[in-house]
């Protein structure tokens, strides 16, 4: 007799730090998913604006954490009660479509996997950029917090969620889930990744100062010292 896998029911877990001029984007985009009965965890490490409160008709549960993306998604994903853990940043948008290629992944049986993303910039460098990531993570199997990492709960806690770093955290967690598997890349729909962080530094100079620190990392510095140069 042929029985047919339930749906999986997806946990959203989005850490925030003063993003009330964001947070309410990413949220109505992802009112349809609420409405079909999946779940929405915003994590909030400490605002000094009014993120919760912005939030809280959006979300499920708003959680207070220490300071710390690894930290905030840790919290998140110990709260979450849903069979895939989907992690996005608050600055990001979500195409329509985009929670339907995670929920029919899942229901496969327990993978992870990112999405390809389009950075929010306007500069032709940024297309470059976004190009060039896209294609490392492919190619790598390792993906960055802007892909919108998602993961079964059941690789989650085998792999011992994200580890306690300041740094990196999303690098550490694809380094763990990629021994266990590869991920499922999703090129379409991609992702809206905000693009304020090269926009505001320099694109050329966070570009060197993004490969220098994860070869550092690769090389083994303590994610401790990474987090001073890149702070």
């Amino acid at each position: 007799m042929n029985r047919q896998r339930a749906t999986p029911r997806l946990s959203v877990i989005i850490p925030a730090l003063d993003e009330r001029q964001t947070i309410g984007d990413v949220l109505d985009d992802l009112a349809g998913l609420r409405d079909a009965g999946h779940e929405v965890i915003l994590v909030d490490g400490g605002s000094s604006d009014a993120t919760p409160r912005i939030a809280a008709p959006g979300v499920d549960k708003v959680l207070r954490s220490d300071r710390g993306r690894a930290r905030q998604m840790n919290a998140g994903a110990r709260a979450a009660s849903g069979d895939v853990l989907w992690f996005l940043h608050a600055d990001c948008r979500i195409p329509a479509g985009a929670a339907q290629q995670v929920i029919d992944g899942c229901a496969r049986g327990p993978i992870w996997g990112r999405f390809d993303v389009r950075l929010s910039g306007a500069a032709t460098l940024l297309r470059i950029v976004e190009t060039l990531m896209n294609l490392r993570s492919r190619i790598s199997g390792i993906a960055t917090g802007d892909q919108g990492i998602f993961v079964s709960r059941a690789l989650f806690d085998q792999v011992g969620g994200f580890p306690d770093i300041p740094l990196m955290e999303d690098i550490a967690l694809s380094t763990a889930l990629r021994r266990v598997r590869r991920p499922d890349c999703i090129r379409q729909p991609r992702l809206l990744a905000s693009s304020r962080r090269w926009e505001t530094h320099g694109i050329l100079r966070t570009i060197v100062l993004m490969w220098r620190l994860r070869l550092a990392f690769a090389l083994g510095t303590p994610a401790t010292a990474l987090a001073r140069h890149y702070r």
